[in-house]
Parts: C-alpha cells; sequence; structure tokens
C-alpha cells in the first residue's frame, strides 16, 4: 500500500513565510542580526505529514508539538519519537527528515529563526543531541507566543516596526527554552531536594545556617547535598546562601534607611567587615556605594 505523505496543506493550519526580497531589506538592521523569523506556522492534526530536507535548512527550526505524536530523523541517525509536549530544535544545515504519527498525527507550532543569537544558542547547549519537555506552564506561554507573533506577521509584517517587534518577542523562546534545557538534566527528585533547600535559606534569611543545618533539612550527608546542590545551582549551599542574603541587603538598602550595620544584623551577619566583604564580592562594589548608585 502507498504510504501518503505531504509537506503542508492542512485544515485550518496557520502559515507565513516571510518574502525573500523584505527578509535581504530588514536583516541587515542591528536589532535583526541576532535574532529574526523567517517562518512561522501551525499544522493542526497533521495527517501525512512529511518533511526532507538532505542537505537541511538555512535557517534553525523549533517545532512544539501540541498534540498528538511525530518522530525525526537527524543527521541519517536513529528515529526518534517526538511526543506530545515535546520542543524540537534543528539546527540549520542539519539534515532532517521528521513528519507525524500514522495512529495519531501531531498539532504543531513551528518557528524558523536566523541570527547570531541563536547560531550562539544552538552551539551552547549541543541542541542537536536533545529534545526539551515542555511543562503545561511554558506551552502556555509558547503558544501565546506563537498567536501574537503570527497576528502582528499577518496583518502588519510588513511594516519594520512591527517585525521588529516580532523577531524581539522571539528571543523570549530562546530564553524558555535555556530554562528547559537545564531542567532537563536534573530529575525532579533532584530538583525538589533543591528547591526545598533554597526555600528553607530564605525562610531563614535572618539566621546563620551551616552546611549542617541545610543537609540535615533535606535528610542528605554533607557531601551527597554539597554535589546535588552544586550540580542543580552552579554553587555550593553556602555561597548561594550568602548569594541569598546579599539579594536581601539589597532590598533593604534600596527600601529603607537603615544604616549598614542593621542590613548586616537583619541578614543574619553581625560583623558589618565581613559583611562589607561578601557585598563588594557578590554585587560588585561596597554598601554605601550601592545605596548612593541606587540614589543618583
Amino acid at each position: 500500500m502507498k504510504i501518503i505523505q505531504k509537506a503542508d496543506g492542512f485544515e485550518a493550519q496557520k502559515l507565513i513565510v516571510l518574502p525573500e526580497a523584505f527578509l535581504e531589506d530588514a536583516s541587515p538592521h542591528s536589532l535583526l542580526k541576532p535574532l529574526y523569523v523567517t517562518d512561522i506556522g501551525f499544522f493542526p492534526h497533521a495527517r501525512y505529514h512529511y518533511r526532507e530536507r538532505s542537505n537541511g535548512c538555512d535557517e534553525h527550526i523549533f517545532i512544539y508539538c501540541a498534540e498528538g505524536e511525530g518522530w525525526v530523523i537527524l543527521e541519517r541517525g536513529k528515529k526518534q519519537r517526538i511526543p506530545k509536549g515535546r520542543l524540537l530544535v534543528i539546527p540549520a544545515k542539519t539534515p532532517h527528515i521528521y513528519g507525524a504519527s500514522e495512529d495519531d498525527p501531531w498539532s504543531i507550532y513551528w518557528f524558523h529563526l536566523k541570527g547570531e543569537a541563536v547560531v550562539n544558542f544552538v552551539q551552547q547547549f549541543d541542541m542537536l543531541n536533545a529534545t526539551l519537555h515542555v511543562p503545561s506552564t511554558q506551552a502556555t506561554k509558547i503558544i501565546n507566543l506563537f498567536e501574537e507573533c503570527y497576528s502582528i506577521l499577518q496583518y502588519k509584517g510588513y511594516s519594520l516596526r512591527h517585525y521588529l517587534y516580532v523577531s524581539q518577542a522571539l528571543h523570549y523562546l530562546l530564553g524558555m527554552c535555556i530554562l528547559l534545557h537545564g531542567e532537563a538534566q536534573e530529575d525532579d527528585n533532584k530538583k525538589e531536594v533543591i528547591e526545598r533547600s533554597i526555600q528553607y535559606m530564605l525562610e531563614q534569611i535572618q539566621s546563620s545556617l551551616t552546611l549542617d543545618d541545610l543537609a540535615h533539612h533535606v535528610n542528605l550527608s554533607k557531601p551527597h547535598f554539597i554535589h546535588m546542590f552544586k550540580q542543580v545551582t552552579g554553587y555550593s549551599p553556602i555561597d548561594y546562601y550568602l548569594r541569598l542574603k546579599m539579594q536581601r541587603s539589597c532590598l533593604y538598602l534600596d527600601m529603607t534607611n537603615a544604616s549598614i550595620k542593621e542590613v548586616s544584623k537583619s541578614v543574619g551577619i553581625h560583623d558589618p567587615y565581613y559583611f562589607s566583604r561578601v557585598f563588594r564580592k557578590v554585587i560588585g562594589q561596597s554598601p554605601s556605594d550601592y545605596r548612593r548608585s541606587r540614589q543618583g
């Protein structure tokens, strides 16, 4: 039996491809060099959807599967399943084939993006070897972002001002992907433990918690807790705790007339000289200089 395949043409689809002549005129703009959109679309229940590009695509392709299921093969590698709630990034010039599941065809929102920021993002996070799980809260943001960008491009897309807005708005998509990429590397239990320990730090910001206190609160040995915390946050637990204290100190310096000594005590540091040294190390200037700079 012959398998039906089609690239596009789906009922209730949304599709905009910016003309090449417009992109050539607009893309040299300094605000578009980091990121600009060339194509945008939504294919609902895209039965028989199939794309094969043996030489890849000139743009970086972002595909979010909102319903159903699809699949992808990148650089002639293994076939990867793309279920509901996954975001796929196909780097530019990467040979690929993708399509909808025959039994449960996907509904996808997609963007084609170009620019220096997109290149740097793809390289920094090795997107060739990962798809991203999108929680429901983030999924809503992606869909809302698509709808806003699509509406503007549909009705005002040839206005440079509106095209600039859309391209700047799509930086938010990269920001979400950065967060999702980090979360993809952490299991749920690990994240829950670290979130609990950070919440405890915030609740005890006026105290002087020790490493023993923090490890005991999450029922872990000190070595295991230190390793896990640094793996997730990039900081040791005490260093992170001190940074939270300095963050809170900035709030007090901004919003109150309390002396530096009083601010120091309010975050559990009773030696104002030590407080000033830590503040300068974390914030980059002394508490008094920080306060003056904010009042200028």
